[in-house]
Order: C-alpha cells, then structure tokens, then sequence
C-alpha cells in the first residue's frame, strides 16, 4: 500500500491520496466487510486518519439511506430525528432483537401496537420494548371498556405497515395514540421508521407532539 507523506501526525485532508484511501475505506464498508482494521488500515491508523474515516463514512453511508414516508413528514414538519439502519431478522422481529442490535437499552426502544376499542375503534399504543400493553389500563385511558389486539393479517390494511415496520408516524389515518410514560424518562427514544432495518431516533416531546398523542400509564412488564 503507498505510503503518506507528512510532517506531523495530522493528514493533509485535501490531498488526493488522502481522499483515494478514504473513499477505499467507505467503499469496503459499504460491501459489508465485518473487518474494521481493514477500513482503518487504508487511513494508515493515526487517529486523526480514524477521525476523518469515520466522518465520511457516516456521511457516505447516510446518502444512501432511502427516506421513508415518516421521515418525510417529520421533514415537513421540521422536526430533527436521526435514521438508523439496523440489521433485522424476519424469523425475529421482536423488540429485544431490535435493541439488541441497536445497542440500546431496550426500555429505549418503543414498539408501536395498534388495538381496537369497543367505542373508539382503532387506537395506537406505543410501549418499550420490553413491556406488553396494559389492556385495562389503555381501555381507561382511551375511553374504552374494552381493547383488544388487532389481528396481525389486519395490520396493514388498516394502517399502510407490516409487523416489524410499524411505525406511530405515518399511518394511513391518525388514530388516537397512547404512549406509555416512561417515554419522557430518556432525551431520545428509538421507534420504527416505517420499514424494517431502519427506526427513527427522535426525542419524545416531538414525537408525542406530532402524533397528537397521550401520555398515560399503559403499560405492563
């Protein structure tokens, strides 16, 4: 590998063989090389060379995620959330997966669940990770006597996603939507994106804003 010159431990960033290397480096990670010595080997290990690798890479690879529709709106809205691409498993789509592969803390991690009441009709609960709904709390909170689960087959004509890609923002109609309180304990909470292998991390007050939703107590662990 050629070698770069300097006269300190800090590169030339304009340099072309600066940039050559730097884009070798996204390029490997883009095609899905697990090796990050690789990656950083091309920027001959100083960590200013890490420094600068990692910024272009995030921006590299922020190019080519594909917005989706809840992203648009919150655009629209002018509310700042991050996209994260995370890898997902159709044989496990549950949240602790999701977290996990995240690295987050699950109870960061909301889950977005769509019920039907007895009076309202359909209704959103948006609840950590690791916790189910509070049936009788979320009838209570809604108006309700009662609330049950949608079938899963139903998803998506009602709100426009599938299991695993549901998210609160976005859905064909605004329906009424509960989050359960512990979602005002973090600065940013992680909720689906609209697809799966991707969530948005927005903070709470926005989020709850822009959905018109409730905050209330509807959840159990």
């Amino acid at each position: 590998m050629p070698s770069i010159s300097r006269t300190s431990d800090k590169p030339d960033t304009q340099s072309s063989e600066y940039q050559r290397l730097a884009k070798n480096a996204c390029c490997i990670c883009a095609a899905g090389i697990s090796n990050k010595t690789l990656a950083v080997n091309h920027l001959r290990a100083s960590r200013f060379y890490v420094k600068e690798f990692l910024s272009i890479f995030a921006a590299d690879m922020a190019k080519k995620i594909e917005k989706t529709n809840a992203a648009r709106l919150l655009d629209k809205a002018g509310i700042a959330y991050n996209l994260i691409p995370y890898e997902f498993d159709e044989n496990d789509l549950a949240a602790q997966h999701v977290a996990a592969s995240l690295g987050q803390d699950i109870a960061r991690v909301f889950k977005t669940l769509v019920l039907h009441g007895d009076k309202t009709g359909y209704l959103v609960c948006v609840v950590p990770g690791n916790a189910e709904v509070g049936l009788k709390a979320l009838a209570k909170a809604s108006g309700n006597k009662k609330v049950e689960m949608i079938p899963m087959k139903d998803l998506l004509g009602v709100t426009g996603y599938i299991r695993g890609g549901c998210s609160p923002v976005g859905m064909k109609k605004r329906f009424p939507t509960f989050f359960h309180s512990t979602v005002l304990d973090f600065d940013t909470v992680y909720v689906s994106a609209g697809v799966r292998g991707l969530q948005l991390e927005i903070a709470p007050g926005d989020l709850v804003r822009f959905t018109g939703g409730f905050v209330a107590d509807v959840a159990e662990v």
